[in-house]
């Protein structure tokens, strides 16, 4: 069996239909083939500028057959790839010749236990591991949480009629995006019954990197499922006396050490001990454990020439998206970004990120093909991401936790609560990066003091005060 085509894309997640998408765009005539493993793909739906260069959008699931006439699907798997010749071979012995070829086959979870076969550890990351925490929740009555990115900060919050443990590894929860302020933040709302008859205090304060615990944080992490993802799924326990308002008791800096499968005549589960940072450790029984501590590049294939990766695993590509391979490219989870960053953008595995770095690859195939130049996205000048948690739209921005700004660098904070949390990241009087929790409006201003790197020293503090218009002065 085999099949030809000009672009071949691997991955129907939403690097590969972004792609696939964008080549059907750029080369309407062109033959495009994309090879997926499940016949569900996915898909951006409801493109909503936040800003200028931001957008947000929701994750819509649809079949291959919905993919339109301009782009033909196969469900397989890619097994090996001949970069010489140009072609590919799949797991069912299917040979597909092409002349671009872009891999899109994303991250798998990282499990932080080595036995992957584990059956009471649940990796999150797609629709389908969810759907099995969901057939698991309904005869479970203590959970474990390990992580602290979206993921896990939404599922902490999330689960009903179950006891949940959530050990992070962080002073904070969600580490991944916020910083400790906005962490407290978010606890207050999520333990607070609003007092509609009282006006929310306001509060602004200045403050140095080196005041800000922990100083260790570690900030480079990624990955999430999407927006609102927890929304459609029943995610109830079996313990109906808790119900919906217990709040989850969290492990901070701990980790796993040992644990243990409890004999089903004596309950089942897990028995687990916990090591804290202060050395101590205690023991805990919980039904299952769900990991959620990130992903990892996925490329379960081999290739005639060794292709090239970079420290974290994934395939390196150029400003292009193009590997070491000749006209093979990547895009999305499985690649890492291998170019000088622009100073304002930096790589996280996010299903932002996922989207612009498969019509950032569908462009410069699509260029190729017919001889012209085609330069990076300018999406790519500035890292933005937009997304929601605890139930508040969340706007990233920039260097947003100071990342790679070592200590030279000071924030400015307004909090109203329950109602928004802003953070400002400050450099030398320019604005770096910036944290928008709720309605604040200022993700246009926010972008454009950014990209502009105008002098914000004369305002002082005032530039956050909530008397004064900034979006006056900049838009």
């Amino acid at each position: 069996m085999s099949r030809e085509c000009v672009f071949l894309v691997v991955g129907g997640g939403i690097a590969g239909v972004s792609c696939a998408e964008t080549l059907a765009i750029c080369r309407p005539s062109a033959s495009i083939l994309l090879l997926t493993e499940s016949s569900i793909v996915k898909s951006v739906t409801n493109l909503v500028p936040v800003a200028r260069y931001l957008y947000k959008f929701d994750v819509r699931e649809q079949n291959v057959s919905e993919m339109g006439a301009t782009v033909d699907t196969l469900v397989d798997q890619l097994e090996h790839i001949n970069s010489s010749e140009h072609w590919v071979r799949t797991r069912n012995g299917v040979v597909i010749r092409y002349r671009y070829l872009c891999l899109c086959t994303g991250g798998a979870p990282k499990l932080f236990s080595s036995a992957a076969n584990e059956s009471r550890i649940i990796g999150i990351r797609d629709t389908d591991s969810v759907l099995e925490l969901q057939r698991r929740l309904a005869a479970a009555k203590d959970v474990m949480i390990l992580g602290n990115g979206g993921i896990a900060s939404e599922l902490a919050y999330e689960l009903k009629n179950v006891n949940v443990h959530w050990v992070v590894k962080d002073s904070h929860i969600s580490a991944t995006f916020v910083d400790p302020g906005a962490a407290e933040f978010f606890q207050l709302a999520r333990k607070e019954v609003k007092d509609e008859g009282s006006a929310p205090k306001t509060a602004i304060k200045r403050m140095r990197y080196d005041e800000m615990l922990p100083k260790d944080q570690d900030n480079k992490h990624g990955a999430a499922l999407g927006p609102d993802w927890h929304r459609t799924f029943d995610l109830s326990g079996a313990a109906e006396t808790i119900g919906d308002k217990s709040l989850p008791k969290i492990y901070y800096k701990s980790h796993i050490e040992e644990y243990t499968e409890v004999e089903p005549e004596a309950g089942g589960g897990l028995s687990i001990k916990l090591r804290h940072e202060d050395g101590s450790s205690e023991q805990l029984t919980c039904d299952f454990i769900v990991s959620a501590t990130g992903v990892q590049p996925r490329h379960e294939y081999t290739t005639d020439v060794p292709i090239k990766f970079s420290e974290d695993g994934g395939i390196s590509v150029d400003e292009m998206m193009r590997t070491n391979l000749p006209d093979v490219y990547a895009a999305g989870d499985v690649c890492t970004a291998d170019w000088s960053p622009a100073p304002h953008w930096f790589q996280m595995r996010l299903w932002t990120q996922a989207r612009q770095m498969g019509s950032m690859a569908g462009r410069s195939m699509a260029a190729v093909s017919e001889g012209e130049t085609v330069y990076q996205d300018f999406c790519f000048e500035l890292f933005g991401h937009v997304t929601q948690l605890f139930g508040y739209p969340v706007v990233l921005l920039g260097r947003f936790n100071g990342q790679d700004l070592g200590q030279d660098y000071e924030i400015l904070v307004r909090c109203t609560r329950n109602k928004e949390y802003i953070k400002f990241v400050l450099q030398n009087g320019r604005l770096r990066g910036a944290i928008l929790i709720g309605d604040t409006d200022l993700a246009e201003t926010c972008e454009n003091l950014i990209l502009n790197g105008i002098d914000l020293e004369p305002f002082g503090d005032d530039i956050l005060n909530p008397d004064i218009d900034i979006e006056d002065f900049f838009d």
